[in-house]
């Protein structure tokens, strides 16, 4: 309700200055100048007397694509008084209202003659196409399915580095745009300033001033255990916009009311081993350790992804692959030269994240062990980088948890408010408050809270090599993009990966390109033939359109 009541409210303003801007213009073209003021209308009348379809005027209030079509659509009525050009162009785009005014209230408006006219159309003929040509592609980005590229290995081996996947946004309901002045085909920004600017500082994508409140569609699908779900970063700072934070890709392991647990690096999901798909390649960290330098690009070509950081000691050579299957990393061991393959698998009630100070003999040198370790005199614990901050765990020892649910009432103390802190002041939107052992929610003291919305656990199968909800925290309904449909490119190559000294070559995945993604099967159908359909389809209907009016023509 809040979202329509915005909306219309947006509408009401814009069709107000467009009456006080335009009204005379109206009256010029022969209509009564109170339709100016009339939503829909005032654009209907605008492609009526232009010559463009009139069904055009539904999109005029479309969040994104509407300010595209406004501007359209005010270029089409000054042309009709003789405004044309460059110049005037970009007045009506960046001033509209104060362009048209100086028209509207100027010296009497006159309009075109026909000559004129179709002399101003010859020249902007080609403009136009590309204008149409962008809408309709903002129209199929904004509101159908939008293209989203992996450019880490979280996903491996089930999404590959470098696939271009589309997303589906209807399938667990369309969430509506929350910032409708936007420019089309960007997420947050226009462009990165570097490295050494604040991400807060680059140019927005988006005008945050314009903002409409959350509201999600009804969808023919929902969320299910083990789904690969596309959705917002919850914990994005750059951006208050909730639909413009960055876009990341897991599985979804535990849905509203499931209790999630890893044990050593295994997850157990309602107190049961998870499901395994069989699309599905889970990957771990392994320390290998060879006699002799391993040939990493040969090993890459065999088994495809593979990061590493590789380094030598007094024993030998000392590899660290982030991502290997348990079935790789027993090839491995028959390697020449491999000594031995060990999963790295933190120890219980380590930090997620710990930096050590090592005790140092008189002669300066670190004290070893008997294995030749150096010997840590302390430990400076950052328990803060893993969800909720107060828990003693660790990726590989985590949990258990309880994924929130809607209507939940949970109980709110010091113990358990770090797990419910960022669920009530951010993705739920109160004041929350923790003074002198007391909690406050919107100024008064509670002992307890109702969870408004359900929460998702979501986890990479790259299990080792993933920043997801371990991390970050259980991800809100508000945040869900959609689901992924199937690859439509897939270039080995396309993005660096940091997590690696070795870089793979460039090459296109052609035997990954229009397969399904989601269907949880180990060999997916591949639907070239359909891409290849709708390109002869397109091609040959515009081929033969042709034909047929030169024929007409003659």
């Amino acid at each position: 309700m809040d979202y329509i009541i915005t909306y219309t409210i947006y509408v009401l303003i814009i069709s107000v200055l467009m009456g006080l801007t335009t009204w005379k213009l109206f009256k010029k073209m022969g209509y009564n100048p109170l339709f100016s003021f009339v939503p829909f209308y005032n654009y209907f009348i605008i492609l009526k007397e232009t010559n463009h379809p009139k069904w055009w005027a539904i999109l005029s209030y479309l969040p994104i694509v509407g300010p595209i079509m406004m501007s359209a659509f005010h270029i089409f009525l000054m042309r009709k008084f003789g405004k044309r050009g460059f110049v005037n162009g970009l007045l009506t785009v960046l001033l509209p209202f104060i362009f048209m005014a100086t028209v509207n209230y100027g010296k009497e408006p006159e309009i075109e003659t026909e000559d004129e006219e179709e002399e101003g159309k010859k020249k902007e003929t080609f403009l136009g196409s590309v204008t149409f040509a962008v809408v309709f592609a903002t129209i199929i980005h904004a509101f159908i399915t939008q293209p989203f590229g992996i450019p880490t290995g979280s996903m491996e081996r089930t999404l590959l580095v470098g696939d271009f996947l589309f997303v589906n946004k209807w399938a667990y309901g369309y969430r509506m745009p929350m910032r409708p002045v936007a420019l089309p085909f960007l997420q947050g920004t226009i462009f990165d300033t570097g490295q050494k600017g604040n991400p807060k500082d680059d140019p927005k994508s988006y005008v945050d001033a314009v903002k409409l409140p959350y509201l999600r569609l009804p969808g023919y699908d929902e969320i299910k255990r083990y789904d690969i779900v596309v959705f917002n970063y919850p914990q994005d700072s750059v951006h208050t916009a909730i639909d413009r934070k960055d876009p990341y890709v897991k599985r979804c392991v535990g849905i509203p009311g499931d209790v999630i647990e890893f044990r050593a690096g295994r997850l157990f999901v309602n107190n049961q081993p998870e499901k395994i798909l069989g699309d599905e390649e889970q990957q771990h960290k392994f320390v290998v350790r060879s006699s002799e330098q391993l040939d990493i690009p040969r090993l890459y070509k065999l088994y495809g992804f593979l990061p590493v950081r590789e380094g030598q000691d007094d024993k030998g050579f000392v590899y660290e692959f982030q991502g290997l299957t348990d079935e790789i990393q027993k090839e491995i061991k028959n390697v020449q030269g491999v000594e031995s393959v060990e999963e790295d698998v933190m120890r219980k009630g380590d930090a997620a994240l710990a930096y050590y100070k090592y005790a140092t003999g008189s002669d300066g040198n670190y004290l070893r062990d008997e294995n030749n370790n150096p010997i840590p005199a302390s430990k400076i614990d950052t328990t803060n980088s893993i969800y909720p901050i107060n828990k003693p765990w660790n990726q590989d020892w985590y949990g258990p948890l309880r994924i929130p649910k809607k209507g939940d009432v949970v109980k709110l103390d010091q113990e358990s408010l770090p797990t419910y802190q960022w669920i009530i002041s951010e993705y739920e939107h109160n004041k929350l408050e923790n003074k002198n052992g007391k909690i406050y929610i919107n100024g008064k003291e509670t002992n307890q809270y109702t969870i408004k919305q359900n929460y998702y656990m979501m986890i990479g199968d790259n299990r080792d090599a993933s920043l997801d909800a371990r991390f970050f925290g259980v991800v809100p309904e508000e945040n869900i993009v959609g689901r992924p449909m199937f690859t439509w490119m897939s270039l080995q190559g396309a993005f660096k990966d940091a997590n690696s000294t070795y870089q793979a070559p460039f090459k296109v995945r052609w035997d990954r390109m229009f397969k399904a993604t989601n269907t949880g099967e180990k060999n997916k159908t591949s639907y070239w033939w359909i891409a290849a359909g709708i390109l002869i389809l397109f091609f040959g209907w515009d081929y033969f359109a042709k034909f047929f009016k030169k024929k007409e023509d003659e």
